[in-house]
């Protein structure tokens, strides 16, 4: 049905069981599980599925499948909550950690490429922060990876399991609000057709949040240009409290000056990092794991050395990470795209030059609270564990808080996949597709419409492309690695000065 709520702006209304925003890996994981429980499901997606960044993701996925050696997903889990500072929410990672194998095999049924071994298993590499027998037992090789391209061939493999089902994409749809009634329950979105300007009230059962991260809040990221937060921004829209936003993650090694990565794989498969002395600084910081310690402790250890005037350069801002010394046949087997992304990124021929690499924000551990079935909660009331009703996040948009205060690598695609999954199956256990909803409210979604047509016909001196570089430049500068009461005081008094 067509309206005209704010007499100049068309709003159609539509009505689904339940309503999926994104359209990664998360998002597309949950709107498969959805369809295949029967949901009347709809998609919105402000991109065509397949250049979600989850495309972007070049590492692997962990599961304790025990191809390369004994496993066990115990393990796993004590190197997470290791990993997460032990600020993860433990209840979370044991369920993602034992679900891992079930969702890695069930993903290689889908369809999805994985790189083999010499008997044809799932190839599984070493990533950082992978230990065996809770941390006695040496470097665990748990990575299950498709070359260096594992986010492409999931998100592709996801996409056309998508197709199978009868879930309703709308591509190129910018959902704006969340649509609250006056109880505090979520009744779907309002999003804006970009192709034509048009409203649509999107009204669902239950919502599923997989909107990706925002990295994109910083100057130096790794993350596409995409990756702006809506979710978030939506969910604090509805004053709905976000939680631990302050945990960003920093990648040890994207490309200096473009920001663009280049996995840990890389050292994975023995890639090194060495200063303007040429030594290997990783030993001296991380004497066991050298390299292949977790993210953090790379990127503190690297901006200590350029702190400390070890950076190479000829503003010895950056790092060296040498892949020169590895076989050839190595690099072209198991790190093609890095190869290539070097040399049109850096300029550098793998084979023979090393890479210049920096912490660059990478990830991002907060987000929107959820506990492990990927309910939202409200961890601002009295009970932090009340769930709002009819709203669901998953991916680096929600905070399960499997990552606590600091992710491992190739946990976020396992993230995605067992907690997109975990919402769909929710959503099965509370309703029965067709259940009867309540209408929406009187004039649902009016507030939005005002906000955007204030926007659309603001009149300022500062175009927004201006008001953004700033405030990016700003996180940069001081909310990157080293944070201080003094630094994030410095940047709040920035803002204010700018805008």
């Amino acid at each position: 049905t067509t309206s005209h709520l704010q007499s100049s702006y068309t709003v159609v209304d539509h009505s689904y069981d339940a309503v999926v925003v994104g359209a990664g890996g998360a998002g597309l994981r949950a709107a498969i599980g959805l369809s295949e429980h029967g949901f009347n499901t709809a998609c919105i997606t402000k991109l065509f599925p397949t250049r979600s960044h989850t495309v972007a993701a070049q590492g692997g996925i962990n599961a304790a499948l025990g191809n390369m050696s004994e496993d066990d997903w115990r393990w796993h889990m004590y190197d997470t909550v290791k990993g997460s500072d032990w600020l993860g929410d433990q209840d979370s990672i044991q369920y993602m950690c034992r679900e891992a194998p079930k969702a890695v095999i069930e993903l290689e049924n889908y369809g999805l490429p994985f790189s083999r071994t010499e008997d044809g298993k799932i190839y599984q590499r070493a990533f950082g922060g992978q230990s065996l027998d809770f941390g006695k037992g040496g470097q665990a090789y748990r990575c299950a990876c498709a070359a260096d391209r594992t986010g492409h061939a999931m998100l592709h493999t996801l996409y056309g399991q998508a197709m199978k089902h009868n879930t309703q994409f709308f591509v190129e749809y910018f959902a704006l609000d969340l649509l609250m009634d006056n109880e505090g329950n979520c009744q779907g979105v309002i999003a804006l057709n970009m192709e034509d300007g048009t409203l649509h009230r999107f009204r669902a059962k239950n919502t599923i949040l997989a909107t990706g991260g925002y990295g994109r809040a910083y100057f130096s990221a790794t993350s596409a240009h995409t990756c702006t937060g809506d979710g978030n921004a939506m969910v604090a829209r509805a004053g709905l409290p976000l939680q631990d936003l302050e945990f960003v993650q920093f990648h040890p090694t994207g490309i200096y000056g473009a920001g663009c990565l280049i996995t840990e794989g890389s050292r994975g498969e023995g890639g090194i990092l060495r200063n303007s002395e040429g030594e290997r600084f990783m030993e001296r910081y991380a004497p066991t794991a050298k390299d292949l310690a977790s993210r953090d402790v790379v990127s503190r250890s690297m901006t200590m050395e350029i702190r400390e005037g070890r950076g190479v350069g000829p503003l010895k801002d950056h790092i060296y990470l040498h892949l020169n010394h590895l076989p050839p046949k190595v690099l072209k087997e198991r790190l093609p795209g890095i190869s290539e992304t070097a040399a049109i990124f850096a300029g550098v021929d793998v084979t023979k030059e090393p890479i210049p690499v920096l912490p660059t924000v990478h990830y991002n551990m907060g987000g929107i609270p959820t506990n492990y079935h990927g309910e939202v909660v409200d961890i601002k009331g009295d009970n932090p564990d009340t769930v709002i009703p009819g709203l669901m996040a998953a991916g680096e948009a929600a905070c399960a808080s499997v990552h606590g205060a600091n992710r491992l690598g190739a946990n976020s695609l396992l993230d995605i996949v067992v907690f997109g999954r975990a919402c769909a199956n929710r959503v099965a256990e509370i309703s029965k597709p067709g259940d009867k909803q309540k209408p929406l409210e009187k004039g649902a979604g009016e507030k939005t419409i005002a906000w955007l047509d204030k926007l659309r016909n603001a009149n300022g001196s500062l175009p927004t492309s201006k008001i953004r570089l700033n405030t990016q430049r700003i996180m940069q500068n001081n909310a990157a690695v080293f944070r201080t009461q003094e630094t994030l005081e410095e940047g709040i008094e920035h803002c204010r000065v700018h805008h």
